[in-house]
């Protein structure tokens, strides 16, 4: 788990790690990202905290959600990255 600060909501946090993973090659293109429990679980946060997660990471473009599958990322996340500065190759 990670220390949270207290004045950023939870769930900004933790899509700030998921963004960062993916940005590092943890998480390539086309690889599931984690569920919605396996986030509450690794982290310590309410299911609808992880929810916001997996919006928050669709609404940029970064995952992409199959019904009865899971959330992907994106095959395009390392140029979104890019585009709003935190791919590492971003100098």
């Amino acid at each position: 788990m990670i220390e949270f600060a207290p004045d950023r909501p939870r769930w900004r946090q933790v899509a700030d790690v998921i963004r960062q993973r993916i940005a590092d090659g943890t998480y390539p293109p086309g690889t599931r990202v984690p569920s919605v429990i396996q986030l509450q679980e690794e982290f310590g946060i309410a299911v609808a905290t992880s929810q916001k997660v997996n919006s928050g990471l669709r609404a940029e473009g970064l995952i992409y959600t199959e019904p009865g599958m899971g959330s992907f990322v994106a095959k395009n996340a390392a140029e979104i990255l890019k585009d709003i500065g935190q791919a590492p190759d971003a100098s």
